[in-house]
């Protein structure tokens, strides 16, 4: 392992290019055989001009260039390499010192200042330390690339229309500077959307902060979002510049914004409308860069349009919608993502499960899927963790997940034959304080208007509908409503 390792740390130190440029032949030549015995490869010029046109003919690793050439000066040089290739790290040498030159040069980019004569292990500690910082600098270029090229294409996964269009809009919203709200039930990836705006964009090497605005405490908030001054307030020990100081030059996302108290609110809609952030107990404050994503599993327009929620607010970060689809109308990925799941389970776990027969599949198509995503991947996980052979079937899924044929089809009317509007109001009146309105119409297989309609004319009303009309029917022409709930 060791001889391995060494061999790798040799062919890596070999592709490293050095460009040395010293009109010195005793310098030049000493350089050489140090540079070439630590295993790099090393080019030797002596003048300025035959440096400049080594520069322009390839990318060096590093450059090595005396302060004074016959013909140039090694500080034009060092403006010269960063010009023409930014990541080349540059050692400035020079027999004549002075505080003023080193300034100068690492003004302009060297990454350090070697004085004539030198120790060689000084000498090449300098010159590994700057490699090292190219190498490690390069490593997290290339990571980042390779997360911004996983998260527009691996993450985000599906074939249906509506998910093809989703990824269009990312890519064409991940190239501008746009807010953007993205809207969506619970469990349907609205952060992985958020994620894939960010990494697909040009802030892709800056942070990514995403912070759930409905699990901080209200009186904490403020504090987590603009930050706070030291003393700021009982048990402000240290100042905290917050998250949006934190994700300056990058991306905050601001999930479930709907639950963002409207004080806070008020606060946020300045930071986005002055660019400046201002932290609690601070009479100071401080610019930021900072791009703004926010989702909400409500509708944020109705939201904004009862008072809940603030309008300037809601315009201010609408500036482009993007709609999350739920799974029950991605039916064509539920497979896909179901094999995703499986595959990705089993190598975490270890397990031998490596397939899902047609029964199991079909279980899989057969549910209403309320919790999206999410509860489909939770299925999964527990399904590979229990199963018993190699290939999943409907039984390993029976206990986790009611087949909807059961729901769909209780003992109503006491046996006895129904029409299909007796059927629809039975079910109505059964199930419509346990799920959602549009997953009771996906459930019965009519509109979310169509299904409102019928409720009214029964007189049927959910719990939170009761108690928000104080026990009252709502008025027979509630046009409004009716053009809400289509």
């Amino acid at each position: 392992m060791n001889r391995r390792k060494a061999a790798d740390a040799e062919s890596r130190l070999a592709s490293e290019q050095v460009l040395v440029i010293d009109d010195d032949h005793g310098i030049g030549d000493c350089v050489e055989m140090l540079l070439q015995r630590a295993g790099y490869a090393c080019v030797i010029t002596r003048t300025g001009r035959e440096g400049l046109a080594q520069l322009e003919s390839r990318e060096f690793d590093m450059v090595i260039t005396d302060l004074r050439l016959p013909d140039a000066s090694g500080l034009d040089i060092v403006a010269a390499s960063k010009a023409a290739h930014p990541e080349t790290q540059v050692i400035l040498m020079t027999s004549f010192s002075s505080v003023e030159s080193a300034i100068e040069a690492l003004r302009l980019g060297a990454n350090d200042y070697v004085i004539k004569p030198f120790d060689n292990d000084d000498f090449l500690f300098s010159v590994e330390r700057a490699l090292g910082e190219r190498r490690t600098r390069m490593e997290n270029v290339a990571l980042k690339r390779s997360l911004r090229k996983a998260f527009t294409q691996n993450t985000i996964i599906g074939e249906s229309d509506s998910i093809k269009r989703l990824l269009g809009m990312i890519q064409r919203v991940a190239a501008t500077e746009a807010n953007v709200l993205i809207q969506g039930e619970s469990g349907t990836g609205k952060e992985l959307v958020a994620q894939a705006i960010h990494f697909g964009g040009n802030r892709a090497h800056r942070p990514f902060v995403a912070v759930n605005c409905g699990a901080i405490p209200a009186d904490l908030i403020e504090s987590e979002l603009f930050g706070h001054a030291k003393g700021a307030y009982t048990g402000a020990a240290s100042a905290s510049e917050g998250l949006i100081r934190e994700a300056s030059g990058g991306t905050l996302f601001l999930d479930e914004i709907s639950e963002m108290p409207l004080n806070i609110q008020v606060k946020l809609l300045r930071v986005l409308q002055e660019r400046q952030v201002r932290p609690l107990g601070s009479g100071q404050s401080y610019i930021t860069d900072t791009r703004f994503l926010a989702a909400s599993n409500r509708n944020l327009k109705e939201s904004a349009e009862s008072g809940s929620f603030r309008p300037d607010l809601y315009y201010r970060l609408n500036v482009i919608t993007i709609h999350v689809p739920p799974l029950r109308e991605r039916g064509g990925d539920i497979e896909l993502l179901a094999k995703h799941f499986m595959q990705q389970f089993s190598r975490k776990f270890g397990s031998q499960v490596s397939g899902m027969d047609r029964d199991f599949v079909e279980f899989l198509h057969r549910h209403g899927w309320p919790g999206n995503v999410r509860e489909l991947q939770n299925v999964i996980e527990r399904a590979v963790i229990l199963a018993d052979a190699d290939i999943l079937s409907s039984a390993d899924l029976e206990e986790m997940i009611a087949p909807p044929a059961k729901e769909a089809t209780p003992p109503l009317g006491g046996g006895l034959p129904l029409s299909v509007e007796d059927y629809i109001r039975e079910v109505v009146m059964l199930y419509q304080d346990r799920h959602g309105e549009a997953e009771l119409a996906a459930m019965l297989g009519i509109g979310r208007k169509a299904l409102w309609m019928r409720r009214r004319s029964w007189g049927l009303y959910r719990q939170r509908d009761r108690a928000a009309l104080g026990g009252e029917p709502a008025p027979a022409n509630d046009e409004d409503h009716a053009h809400r709930v289509q």
